[in-house]
């Protein structure tokens, strides 16, 4: 099993996929079909491939699916030929042509019929396939969300913490302010009660109140 891809889409994959649905939808096939054929040559899932388109392509091209819808109705009108099996001719052990049905519009040859039940085969694995990527992928939303609950959680925690350390440092501030503008006071008073005075010799004594 080919591992899946989990990288952002490029342009030239969003044309691949606006290309191939919209391939699809003129033919009068299914998205589903189309995700599933994109999903195989992009290594990615069906899932991934249908989330793409409606979340994001699908807008850019919405002339392109009504000009893709318009021309299914327009081949739809056309009258159904059927062409007839031309026999093929065999060695010496006999010949055989192709079985057919009739049906009202022509000859319905064998291979047309298996064709067609192989086409509701390949649709019902699709349909299978696409049910368990989706079953995956909300298996997966659910976890991101319960991480994204539990990071929100963890983010309005440390933003109390840090308005609480934010509270602190400013009380801490105010009181080094405060210490700082006692000491300044404590010196001044130092300064006024120191006085000098003149000794016999004329020289400046210090003297204390």
């Amino acid at each position: 099993m080919s591992p899946t891809r989990q990288d952002a889409w490029s342009q030239d994959e969003d044309l691949l996929l606006a290309e191939v649905v919209l391939r699809h939808i003129r033919e009068g096939g299914t998205q589903l079909q189309a995700f599933v054929e994109v999903g195989k040559q992009l290594t990615r899932t069906s899932a991934a491939c249908g989330f793409r388109w409606n979340s994001y392509v699908r807008k850019q091209y919405k002339s392109g699916i009504e000009l893709a819808k318009k021309q299914r109705k327009e081949l739809k009108k056309q009258p159904v030929t059927v062409a007839l099996e031309q026999v093929q001719e065999q060695d010496l052990e006999g010949s055989m042509t192709s079985p057919t049905i009739r049906g009202k519009e022509g000859i319905v040859t064998f291979p047309e019929v298996l064709h067609f039940l192989e086409d509701l085969h390949k649709n019902a694995e699709a349909s299978s396939i696409f049910e368990v990527d989706r079953k995956k992928s909300v298996e997966k939303i659910k976890e991101l969300e319960k991480k994204i609950y539990y990071l929100a959680a963890e983010n309005e925690k440390l933003t109390k913490n840090l308005t609480a350390i934010e509270e602190d440092y400013r009380s801490l501030i105010e009181i080094m302010e405060r210490a700082r503008k006692m000491v300044i006071l404590q010196d001044e008073d130092k300064q006024q009660k120191v006085k000098f005075q003149m000794d016999k010799n004329g020289n400046l004594e210090r003297m204390e109140k």
